[in-house]
């Protein structure tokens, strides 16, 4: 089955769809990502990323074995849960999801932004099944999964918007810890919102036996920050 047929690419979607989804991709959303490096801060102290080079390099590993193998794929087969109003599948993956960040501070950030996202839903849409906002809390995954379905968006502008929500956000920590400039900042959001479109449709339909993140250095990273003695991130 293709998930990619089945929920279509989105390119009739009207304007007011796009527009939600830019909200949704905008760093100004309210979920507190600006506050998280996903291991990036440990990774500049520790010396494996310098300069813009190194980081382009660090966050193409991110981007192909972790987002591609873990996010990507499970936002599609919550999007299927959600479609299909199963609930004990949505809490399966949102489950699977948050055991797929390794350290504590990883799975700490799934879970602020999940609780942050699940009072916007609370503003956007107040009537949406109670039974669903523990998982909503759990994870900014399912929660955008739900949206996707309730604002007929379909999967792949959601994906497109997630990942430039996640390019963004690690290209502007970047710019802070690293750092560079914003012109190499807009270069960097080039380069890897390119390989992002390139690699999405695969990741979307990734298949289950391969479903887990082969990024140790990150997990390292992550783990390492949660006692590195001076930081301006939470992770």
């Amino acid at each position: 089955m293709s998930i990619i047929t089945e929920c279509g690419d989105g390119a009739g979607l009207p304007g007011r769809q796009w527009l939600r989804l830019m909200q949704l991709a905008s760093g100004s959303l309210p979920v507190g990502a600006f506050t998280w490096s996903q291991g990036l801060e440990w990774a500049v102290e520790a010396g494996w990323v310098t300069d813009v080079a190194s980081f382009e390099r660090w966050q193409r590993q991110q981007m192909a074995h972790s987002f591609f193998t873990v996010d990507l794929p499970l936002l599609a087969r919550l999007y299927q849960a959600c479609v299909a109003q199963d609930l004990a599948a949505a809490r399966h993956w949102t489950q699977y999801l948050l055991a797929c960040r390794e350290t504590r501070e990883l799975r700490d950030e799934e879970r602020s932004r999940g609780a942050a996202f699940t009072r916007l839903i609370g503003q956007w849409a107040p009537d949406f099944p109670p039974g669903w906002q523990p998982l909503f809390a759990r994870s900014q995954l399912c929660g955008m999964a739900w949206l996707a379905v309730h604002w007929q968006t379909g999967l792949s502008p959601m994906a497109l918007s997630l990942g430039y929500s996640w390019i963004e956000g690690a290209v502007m920590a970047g710019v802070k810890l690293v750092p560079f400039g914003q012109q190499a900042a807009q270069r960097l959001i080039l380069s890897l919102s390119d390989d992002f479109a390139a690699g999405m449709a695969e990741a979307l339909a990734c298949p289950d036996h391969r479903l887990g993140a082969a990024t140790p250095l990150s997990a390292i990273a992550s783990a390492c920050h949660e006692t590195q003695y001076s930081r301006l991130f939470r992770s």
